[in-house]
């Protein structure tokens, strides 16, 4: 094919390499299973530029979906509990899916049960916010779990939430300044002279 677009058809080697000198640019093997094999005169830095931007365009417009990873004990507190369920939950309100994990040690592989209480409370507790995309299961120490988001928008990150969360506060009508004399007007007062005594 020329610069152009246009079929030349078929010539050696040398000669398509003569032509694509002779222009300035380069002879770039478009199909090499075909037989004979097709080649392009382009400018290949061009070509390379090009498919760059476009890939990266469409980089931009793939939706990233982020896992988060909480880990709990089987015996974890009550309070340790309702704060890494927070966390849960603020990964949740982002998009993001949430792996969570029990981590056993010792003989508490044998009270797993303990482990899978603990995810179906987490469950109940996130009904409303979250649904279980994978159940869980034993993975050696570890009982893993993932919860996705319910809902499809996440909510808006960065300075937008935080003006978005507070609203504004009503203000105070200014206080009237005094009036102020001039300094010519100012009385001039004497100061108080010590009494002899």
């Amino acid at each position: 094919m020329g610069a152009d677009g246009s079929q030349i058809g078929i010539v050696s080697t040398q000669d398509a390499l003569r032509q694509a000198q002779d222009l300035d640019l380069d002879l770039v093997e478009v199909a090499p299973q075909a037989n004979p094999p097709v080649a392009r005169i382009m400018d290949y830095g061009k070509f390379k530029y090009e498919r760059d931007i476009r890939q990266k365009e469409a980089r931009k417009k793939q939706v990233r979906i982020e896992v988060k990873e909480i880990k709990f004990r089987p015996k974890i507190d009550p309070h340790d509990y309702a704060t890494k369920k927070g966390h849960v939950e603020r990964f949740l309100r982002t998009g993001a899916r949430v792996k969570v994990t029990i981590m056993f040690r010792g003989r508490e592989m044998a009270r797993t049960e303990l482990g899978r209480k603990i995810l179906d409370r987490l469950v109940a507790d996130l009904a409303d916010s979250a649904v279980v995309e994978s159940l869980p299961k034993q993975d050696g120490r570890n009982m893993v779990m993932v919860l996705a988001p319910t809902k499809k928008h996440p909510e808006p990150k960065g300075a937008e939430a935080k003006q978005e969360e507070r609203p504004a506060a009503p203000r105070a009508p200014a206080a009237p300044e005094p009036e102020r004399q001039a300094p010519s007007e100012v009385a001039a007062i004497p100061a108080e002279q010590p009494q002899e005594t």
